[in-house]
């Protein structure tokens, strides 16, 4: 189809859409079609993209950071600018981690040369979007993933490219979108700014979310309790370190045999154990079922098996293997692309889902949570390990998910940007409210007192640098 065409098939489908007043149904789900907003109290805008722009800069980690059998050493902070034909705009920021969207395309190239795929994509999503119209940012979504993971299939050379890549070159132009459609709608608070078919599963206002930092495989088990002595209760650890399949399990029984003995007397007051949940995440590294229950079985010889909360992705989410046999909670996370894919997850007996506004989009994550919701799945909010701006926009999901089983009346949001990135203050310098207390863990949590919830995080306030940086573009 021309691109023309295309462009002329969305707006006559928006056009439709607001002539029949959509009133935001479960019907819908999934076209984000917007219409007339029931629980907006007035029409939505159909908004005109008019201009476009990107960047990047480049930040560097404490130490290489090891996941997924690999380990990267700097990840690139995208900004996306969208203006209207109002004169209206939006600045989205987006955090780019190659080895985590697709370990395929992290090995076969150098490490800039992977993050300049992907960046590539953003620009090439932001051309697209030049000249398209939308009522709802799940809209534009919608219509631009696909002919993005295409194009990213194109130049990366790889015809197996994970959909995740491409959504990851979205987060900016998604987070860009949403900004805009605030503004041009009045919207002044990310309530209402959530279209009333998802805000089921964004219903709940936390007093606090737990703050989960991560323990990768180069983590002394030092620091791991070091962190746990600072207040940080729950812990997510990398498995599935490199080597043969073997080597691997025998260097994650290794590590959690270290971690735990660390770690075993310690208590914490969210639990209904009074001991820490562990977090353990694979990032599909186990090829075999075999293989997993290996390792369960060393949790419990060593004790650790009731502190389990959840084991996240242990499987490639190509070896399609059916996990309902599994006693311990398998949590999906990057094989749950789309609301479709978490549904078949959901069907294989996944019984959480890691959510990740900042590395699939705000759009994808707010109808994921929406499906799992509706099946009595958990959420939870994992990171990406992304720049402060993006922190909040994650924790502003995590704030508005029903409690996990197990734990108290909490949100649940990663953030281990503060562990691994060397700039980690300097770039907090680029939250508006960088002085909010909320905008910090006390205790390994953060406190999300009337303040918070009154400025929505600020991740819909202008950022001053990034608005000098466009300005010749507005």
């Amino acid at each position: 189809m021309e691109r023309r065409e295309f462009l002329k098939m969305v707006a006559a489908a928006g056009a439709a859409a607001a002539v029949e007043g959509c009133a935001g149904t479960n019907s819908c789900r999934g076209t984000g079609c917007g219409g007339t907003a029931a629980g907006w109290g007035r029409p939505l805008k159909r908004i005109a993209i008019a201009a476009t722009s990107c960047s990047f800069e480049r930040e560097p980690m404490v130490r290489p950071f090891g996941f997924k059998g690999g380990y990267l050493t700097e990840e690139w902070i995208v900004s996306a600018f969208m203006r209207s034909t109002s004169g209206a705009h939006g600045i989205g920021l987006g955090t780019q981690s190659v080895l985590w969207s697709d370990a395929a395309v992290f090995a076969a190239n150098a490490e800039a040369g992977g993050n300049a795929i992907m960046f590539a994509m953003t620009q090439h999503a932001l051309n697209l979007a030049k000249g398209m119209s939308f009522t709802t940012p799940v809209e534009l979504n919608e219509a631009l993933w696909p002919q993005v993971l295409e194009y990213g299939r194109k130049i990366s050379c790889n015809p197996k490219l994970r959909a995740t890549f491409a959504l990851n070159a979205l987060v900016a132009v998604d987070n860009a979108a949403w900004v805009l459609f605030a503004r041009e709608n009045g919207l002044t608070d990310f309530d209402s700014m959530i279209p009333p078919e998802y805000r089921p599963a964004l219903s709940k206002h936390h007093a606090k979310c737990a703050s989960i930092p991560l323990m990768s495989y180069a983590v002394p088990v030092s620091e791991v309790r070091a962190a746990v002595d600072a207040g940080y209760f729950f812990m997510k650890i990398k498995i599935g370190q490199p080597g043969t399949q073997e080597e691997m399990l025998a260097k994650d029984m290794a590590r959690v045999s270290e971690i735990h003995a660390a770690l075993k007397d310690c208590r914490t007051p969210y639990t209904k154990s009074g001991k820490l949940p562990y977090y353990f995440d694979a990032n599909g590294r186990y090829e075999k079922k075999e293989t997993l229950l290996r390792f369960i079985d060393h949790l419990k010889k060593i004790g650790a098996y009731e502190q389990v909360a959840i084991i996240e992705e242990p499987f490639d989410e190509y070896a399609g293997i059916d996990v309902n046999d599994i006693p311990l909670r398998l949590a999906a996370d990057e094989s749950a692309h789309t609301v479709k894919d978490a549904l078949e997850r959901i069907e294989m007996g996944y019984r959480a889902m890691a959510l990740k506004p900042i590395a699939k989009t705000m759009s994808m994550s707010m109808m994921i949570a929406q499906a799992a919701f509706e099946r009595q799945i958990p959420c939870f909010c994992a990171d990406l390990t992304v720049c402060p701006v993006l922190v909040e926009w994650n924790k502003a999901v995590a704030a508005r998910l029903s409690a996990f089983p197990g734990i108290g009346d909490l949100g649940l949001v990663e953030t281990n940007g503060h562990q691994n990135f060397r700039n980690w203050e300097t770039m907090r310098k680029d939250l508006v409210h960088e002085k909010a207390h909320w905008t910090r863990t006390e205790k390994g949590v953060f406190e999300l007192d009337a303040d918070y919830w009154a400025k929505s995080g600020g991740i819909l306030a202008s950022m001053p640098r990034y608005e000098a940086m466009y300005a010749k573009v507005k």
